[in-house]
């Protein structure tokens, strides 16, 4: 076997954020608590250099204020044993002094803590305390270096007779700065240690906060959030605790109109009021709940998180919608061609009995009241609605209707001519309303729909009244409201939506639609469509629809 290699001791950052939070804020801590005492040092050996020059000073100023040293120094000669040398010995040892010379206007000292040294020059240039002037230095001397003061000795008639030199040991100055910096080190550590401390307390809680992940692992999150956010097809809106919105993917964007400047918003503020602001802001609780934003029939589900803000997720059902219209009109079709076929059954078998009994006659009469009552029913429609759209949907639903057991009665009122700028939309809505009216009606006594639909210039007004229970007042306007519906829904949509989006189709022409109580019960729709039909004589042109016509004509729900 191969022997393993040795590992290799690996230096550089750590890893994990805990790591490197707490490093760094050890590091600034410790780099701040060194320049801190750096800055502190230089100044403080500035200050005590100033302290001793000045102490020397003051040591020099009282020496040079005894009243009897000019004259001593007048009247008697320099010596070690001189009055001169005794008063500036007493004192240095009173002041604590590395020297105190005196000397005369030669430059000749006449005292010195070395008794040789009396008589001879000093060793500094005497000329500035000679001229008058006072002077404070470090320099260097018989005695070493030193920090000095010299001012002038002036006699009783205040001529300068002389000058007083008084000098303070360096290094004791030095020894001042040394001794000063455990103490300021002291300090220096004792702060280092509280920012240490301070620092592992913050790192810790930035531990607990990021679940001890490295700065890698959190940019690599932020990607893949940012990646997943903006690739999903379906919308997310993050809102903080006071309701503003705080994330906005793409896809949310997209199906609520809005762009990246409503971010920071208040939602009334970015989306208006309405349901669904009252979804996202948890107004309206529940799960799936539907709304309608723009073009789009959407579903909304809304989770609290910690902070007390709240994530919600938006889903576009206006395909799955259409599919469910497609899936109503399926089945409606079906509806409609298991009652004729039930009927044209019922009617074969009575003209093979007519045939069988040999009543011809009989027979002929028979099958042409069958065929005239289907042509009735077909002329009464297009005699009164000339638009090809809406004549077809009202004699399908006719049949419908026959097999439930309701009567469909197109108003004698109606008179609706072939100029609809759009009658995608005016289909939706009357296909909305009369199935609806179907729903209601079944199944009560003397079941009865009746449609009304005519023309007031350009305006188009449609009817549609059934003897239903029909809808009490403090509902009036409630069924009007996205997602509210007492029916239940079927298994392949929900229900709710499609009289909101009848209201929201009538006001987007300026329009309304409104319900009240029917003649002898029941409910009575009223749609008002503004420019909904063309000038006479004028071919309407031709037209997508309105804005909502992608999703209205594929909803067919009652709201009630």
């Amino acid at each position: 076997m191969s022997p393993t290699p040795p590992r290799r001791l690996r230096l550089g950052m750590p890893k994990r954020m805990f790591s490197q939070v707490l490093l760094m804020q050890v590091a600034i801590a410790a780099g701040v608590a060194v320049l801190a005492t750096g800055l502190f040092l230089a100044p403080l050996s500035e200050q005590l250099d100033d302290q001793a020059m000045r102490r020397a000073l003051a040591i020099a100023q009282t020496t040079a204020a005894q009243p009897r040293l000019a004259e001593e120094l007048k009247s008697t000669p320099a010596s070690a044993d001189g009055p001169v040398q005794a008063e500036a010995e007493r004192i240095r040892k009173a002041s604590g002094a590395e020297y105190v010379v005196v000397m005369d206007v030669h430059g000749t000292r006449w005292s010195h803590t070395n008794p040789a040294e009396i008589g001879g020059h000093v060793s500094t240039d005497p000329r500035s305390a000679l001229s008058g002037r006072e002077v404070m230095e470090i320099d260097n001397g018989t005695l070493g270096r030193s920090a000095r003061g010299k001012v002038p000795l002036r006699d009783t008639d205040g001529r300068i007779v002389g000058a007083v030199s008084v000098g303070i040991e360096y290094d004791s100055v030095r020894a001042r700065l040394i001794h000063a910096i455990p103490g300021l080190f002291a300090y220096a550590g004792g702060a280092l240690a509280v920012g240490a401390l301070a620092a592992y307390l913050i790192s810790r809680r930035v531990q607990r906060q990021t679940r001890d992940l490295a700065f890698s692992d959190i940019a690599g999150l932020l990607a893949e959030r940012e990646a997943m956010l903006h690739g999903i097809r379906e919308g997310v809106v993050a809102l903080d605790r006071d309701g503003r919105i705080r994330l906005l993917n793409d896809e949310a964007g997209r199906l609520l109109g809005i762009g990246d400047e409503a971010v920071g918003q208040p939602l009334d503020t970015a989306l208006g009021e309405g349901r669904t602001t009252d979804v996202l802001a948890g107004t309206v609780t529940g799960t799936d709940l539907l709304t309608v934003r723009g073009q789009r029939v959407l579903v909304a589900n809304r989770m609290p998180t910690d902070d007390g803000g709240a994530v919600a997720t938006l889903r576009d059902r206006t395909e799955l919608e259409q599919l469910g219209r497609e899936l109503d009109s399926t089945r409606g079709l079906i509806d409609a061609l298991r009652a004729q076929d039930h009927e044209h059954a019922n009617r074969m078998h009575t003209l093979l009995g007519l045939l069988e009994l040999e009543m011809y006659d009989d027979a002929v009469e028979f099958v042409g009241e069958v065929v005239g009552d289907h042509r009735a029913t077909a002329e009464q429609v297009t005699e009164k609605i000339h638009d090809p759209l809406l004549a077809a949907l009202l004699v399908g639903k006719a049949t419908v209707a026959a097999e439930r057991g309701v009567a469909l009665w197109i108003s004698d009122a109606t008179l609706f001519p072939d100029r609809l700028i759009d009658p995608r939309g005016l289909v939706t809505i009357v296909g909305n309303l009369v199935d609806n009216a179907l729903d209601a009606a079944a199944g009560t006594l003397h079941a009865r729909v009746e449609v009304e639909l005519r023309a007031e210039g350009r305006t188009a007004v449609l009817r549609v009244r059934d003897t239903g229970p029909g809808i009490p007042a403090e509902q009036r306007e409630l069924i009007f409201t996205d997602g509210w519906s007492t029916k239940k829904p079927p298994a392949h949509r929900k229900r709710g939506i499609g009289l909101s989006l009848v209201r929201r189709l009538a006001e987007r022409q300026g329009g309304s639609a409104r319900v009240s109580e029917a003649d002898g019960g029941g409910a009575e729709f009223t749609i008002v469509l503004p420019e909904a039909l063309a000038e006479p004589g004028l071919a309407p042109e031709p037209t997508t629809g309105l804005v909502l016509k992608s999703a209205a004509t594929t909803v067919n729900e009652e709201s009630r």
